[in-house]
């Protein structure tokens, strides 16, 4: 069998010679041991474990820097590193499982019942149930539902998978009605496919999954809103369900994103296919672009319905979101539009206030931590914005990113009539950076990509890989960074976000999502190009091939007709706005 796709590599070698040894090196530990062709990662592991002593149970490795679930055969010499669900990878193989005893539990108490697995929320994922008669869920379906789920996994059901023609897989998925899944393998252009089978029950799953159902011990289900949350491991510490965070404001954003895909009956990635394959690639862009700039219209004019209020009037905008989320831009557009309202917008920028890089604070490897908010000399900057407000004239300082120094060069501001303050920053909706202004002067604004098509009912894309996407292609395009830089930054900057940009998300007056629907298949030819250039010998290959996975879902769809005024031109270029630094 000859076999072109790196999917499916492990198909390439059949009827393995008798008694054939391989070398087999852990990378977790740098020790190469024999074992027969047609050994499974599991038994790989059992024979390394004992020096490994990861402090959880491993849930997935890699195997020549790619993620392959723990009964992947290994039939070449290779390199394997085991993971625990701490890791990204391990962590989506664990969250990927237990979503499947979820529907499986669902699918065995309600027949004809529909699950949607729908995003990240409050540090679990959101899912959308109805039953077949749409029936209200109540707090005893939950409790049903939760005793199912456990009793799948004291029973320990094996996740079973099988490869087939992506004909027969169809099939599979048409005789059980999953017309999602169905749209997604016919859209996909792959010859062969996966799918998983949990006792009766099938679903398709685009990533691996653990060896069977008695691995996901930490886990749990409440209801919420109308929906349920499914509750996973924490990432620090898997041995306990991550803290429960609510997150009202952003549930509601995610929702009014689901109300328009169902309008435009874009559900998932082979809805969007079918759209592009009947040439209304164009519709969908032009779409997205007016739902997003009547959001930015609805914003200004509640700054300026605020601003000429007779009591407590707003004078002081404030932006944040995490990394490529496109907040660049959205400030550039806000702008105009309340040059629309008869306002004067005035951007601040908190990079002046860097204190000097001597005593900018470092993390524990000693590199500097410029996103710690003692980075930020919030007090002076505070200072200024309330005497600003009070109509003073200041001279603000300009930071010299190549000295790191705080430099005063005569830069004086004033703000004029109708003058409304913007700050966008990753601090904006610390409360320390503003604490002693009153509330009522503020106009808080978070922006995120939310992702919400999804690539079926059952596998969601994360929000960070959306942005991972954008980051990678920007950089690249920027000449700052290579992709590989750019993904061994990812977790330093996620971390950052986790600690001083999300805890603060809930405070804003409103929320903007930057993502479109279209997005993904306008990113496809850019990330194609730039990811295809990491080495597989570096450990950055291996989220570059799950992200070239994932995206090859999509039909590729020219930038040509993506506005020069639109947020995702922050990412593939051609803007018309102008940027600083």
């Amino acid at each position: 069998m000859f076999c072109s796709s790196p999917d499916f590599s492990y198909l390439c070698t059949i009827n393995p010679k008798p008694n054939a040894m391989l070398q087999i090196r852990c990378k977790n530990i740098n020790v190469t041991k024999s074992f027969p062709e047609g050994t499974s990662l599991l038994d790989v592991y059992q024979e390394f474990a004992d020096d490994i002593r990861l402090p959880y149970p491993v849930v997935s490795a890699k195997v020549n820097n790619v993620s392959q679930g723990l009964k992947f055969r290994l039939y070449q010499n290779r390199d394997v590193e085991f993971f625990d669900a701490r890791e990204g990878c391990g962590h989506r193989v664990y969250v990927r499982s237990l979503t499947f005893v979820l529907y499986k539990a669902t699918q065995d108490l309600f027949s004809g019942s529909k699950l949607f697995i729908e995003h990240s929320l409050s540090r679990g994922y959101y899912c959308n149930f109805k039953k077949r008669n749409n029936e209200a869920l109540t707090d005893d379906d939950v409790v049903r539902i939760k005793q199912r789920m456990q009793e799948i996994i004291d029973l320990d059901m094996p996740f079973r998978r099988s490869e087939a023609t992506t004909e027969e897989a169809i099939r599979v998925f048409a005789e059980r009605g999953f017309s999602d899944k169905v749209k997604l393998l016919e859209t996909s252009g792959q010859v062969y496919s996966d799918y998983y089978m949990l006792g009766d029950t099938a679903d398709y799953y685009y990533g691996p999954l653990v060896p069977s159902a008695g691995y996901l011990k930490v886990w749990d289900l409440q209801r919420y809103q109308d929906g349920l949350l499914l509750r996973v491991p924490d990432w620090n510490d898997p041995s306990r369900v991550a803290e429960y965070v609510d997150m009202p404001k952003t549930f509601s954003m995610f929702a009014e994103k689901v109300r328009w895909d169902i309008i435009m009956h874009l559900s998932n990635v082979g809805d969007v296919n079918k759209a592009v394959l009947k040439g209304h690639a164009s519709e969908l862009i032009q779409v997205s672009e007016a739902l997003q700039e009547k959001k930015i219209v609805q914003i200004a004019e509640e700054i300026d319905r605020r601003y000429h209020a007779e009591q407590d009037p707003v004078r002081l905008v404030l932006i944040t979101g995490p990394s490529s989320s496109g907040k660049t831009t959205f400030c550039k557009r806000l702008s105009v539009q309340l040059l629309a309202c008869g306002l004067r917008p005035v951007s601040f920028s908190t990079d002046d206030y860097f204190v000097n890089r001597v005593d900018t604070p470092k993390l524990p490897n000693g590199d500097y931590d410029f996103d710690n908010i003692e980075a930020v000399d919030y007090h002076l900057l505070e200072e200024h914005l309330m005497r600003l407000m009070k109509g003073e004239v200041v001279e603000v300082p300009e930071y010299n990113f190549t000295t790191g120094k705080r430099e005063y060069n005569g830069k004086r501001l004033r703000l004029q009539r109708d003058t409304v303050l913007i700050i966008e920053g990753i601090h904006a909706l610390n409360p320390l950076l503003t604490k002693t202004i009153p509330d009522t002067a503020k106009f808080k604004v978070y922006i995120s990509a939310l992702t919400s098509i999804s690539l079926d009912d059952h596998n969601w894309i994360p929000v960070r890989d959306n942005r991972l996407l954008r980051r990678i292609i920007r950089d690249c395009n920027k000449g700052a960074f290579t992709a590989r830089e750019t993904i061994a930054q990812w977790k330093n900057v996620c971390e950052a976000e986790d600690k001083w940009i999300f805890p603060f998300q809930e405070t804003a007056d409103v929320m903007f999502n930057s993502a479109l629907n279209i997005e993904f298949a306008v990113l496809r030819p850019h990330a194609e190009l730039i990811l295809s250039q990491i080495p597989r010998n570096c450990p950055e290959y291996s989220e570059a091939h799950r992200l070239l996975k994932f995206i090859h879902f999509f039909l590729p769809v020219s930038d040509q007709e993506i506005p020069p005024t639109s947020i995702m031109r922050e990412f593939v270029g051609g803007s018309s706005f102008k940027y600083n630094r």
